[in-house]
């Protein structure tokens, strides 16, 4: 079984020689960021990207590994002689837990925007191969090496782009089963196993960088990342039963808590938490207690709710802190079952969510044993809205 949706591979094991400089071209500053950090970041804020892989030369394992220093992505792959090579070695490192779907990209076109992934993605949901390119303008010619011997006709012809998506499975069958070494991207490597590839738009700005002045050219159309911060708090008093619900989990316990929900007030306030960091409110306006629908209905819904919202604003969960404030129940026997409760829902890592308690030492309505109290954080990363920048 796979437990991932969709990998993105990051090639970036070639030399770049046409580019010179002292360092291949793929870790060259843009911005303060080596060019391959700027891409795997676009990949591992996307909401439908479920992990990310960089390819590197086996020389460059040091300035590669400090370039993507503290960036969500697996350990990276030593590539090979030639790009197929080094995309082969990509999808055998990933037979162990292969994904549904896999995304292929180029680190030396560090300009992809969130939007161009998405129609990748999306036309994977019906199609086996998937190619993004923009239509010929100049008209194109082919030669002998001294004449011209016919004009193509150029309505038919595609600029091919990265990053090209594929069915895991068959991607890796083509790139077993192929034969020599001419084919210069994943494409044609599928076109070859008889792999049918259709295409989506592609974008202008989503250069490849062969020269220096390719960035130069692109140094203000590069996409923003921005972080933002929420904080939630919520609170609810003890009644009478023999358990509490806490990240959506339930715990024996001399009391129950009292709700219109399930009264579940860690989930409560990172609901409220991730709704802060997307500007969208708080859990009262989407779920108003006066609602008879919501009674008794788990919190689920509720982050979920919100957790859809995130995506919905091109954004994607990055972290979750929240703090439990109790003199009983006790909350550490069942972290564990909590930590990937949330993480199940919210679809990230369990080591993006952390949860603690505290008490406050017998003082006030916690300390008495009236009722508990829960505040979070949530971390959101989000490219936002032209609109969104105006001073």
């Amino acid at each position: 079984m796979s437990y991932q949706i969709c990998v993105a591979i990051v090639l970036g094991g070639g030399r770049g020689n046409r580019f010179g400089g002292k360092v291949p071209k793929q870790y060259s500053d843009f911005h303060g960021e080596p060019l391959i950090r700027k891409v795997v970041k676009a990949f591992t804020t996307h909401p439908d990207i479920d992990a990310v892989l960089p390819v590197i030369h086996l020389e460059d394992k040091e300035v590669a590994f400090k370039a993507l220093e503290n960036l969500d992505a697996l350990e990276p792959v030593i590539g090979g002689e030639e790009r197929q090579h080094s995309v082969k070695n990509a999808l055998e490192s990933l037979t162990a837990t292969p994904p549904h779907n896999v995304l292929i990209h180029d680190a030396a076109r560090p300009f992809i925007s969130s939007s161009l992934i998405s129609r990748v993605i999306h036309s994977l949901e019906t199609e086996k191969a998937v190619v993004p390119g923009l239509p010929v303008t100049d008209t194109i010619k082919s030669h002998n090496g001294k004449r011209i011997i016919s004009t193509l006709k150029r309505d038919r012809l595609l600029h091919a782009q990265t990053p090209q998506g594929f069915r895991y499975k068959n991607i890796l069958s083509a790139h077993r089963n192929v034969q020599g070494d001419a084919y210069t991207d994943d494409a044609a490597v599928a076109e070859a196993s008889g792999l049918k590839v259709a295409f989506v738009n592609g974008e202008k700005k989503n250069i490849k960088i062969t020269n220096p002045e390719d960035l130069d050219s692109n140094k203000n159309k590069s996409d923003i990342i921005e972080y933002r911060v929420g904080n939630g708090f919520d609170v609810h008093r003890f009644g009478d039963g023999n358990h509490v619900v806490l990240c959506g989990i339930k715990i024996p316990h001399n009391y129950s808590l009292i709700g219109h929900s399930d009264a579940d007030a860690a989930m409560h306030a990172l609901t409220d938490a991730i709704l802060g960091a997307i500007g969208k409110g708080d859990i009262g306006y989407y779920f108003p207690p006066s609602a008879q629908k919501w009674k008794n209905v788990s919190s689920k819904v509720f982050l979920k709710y919100a957790a859809d919202l995130v995506k919905k604003s091109r954004g994607k969960v990055t972290h979750v802190d929240i703090t439990i404030v109790c003199q009983q129940p006790k909350i550490r026997p069942h972290r564990e079952a909590m930590v990937n409760n949330i993480a199940n829902i919210l679809q990230i890592n369990a080591s993006r969510v952390n949860i603690k308690a505290t008490t406050t030492e017998t003082l006030g309505f916690t300390g008495r044993n009236e009722g508990l109290m829960a505040q979070a954080t949530a971390t959101i990363a989000m490219r936002p809205n032209d609109d969104d920048l105006t001073d």
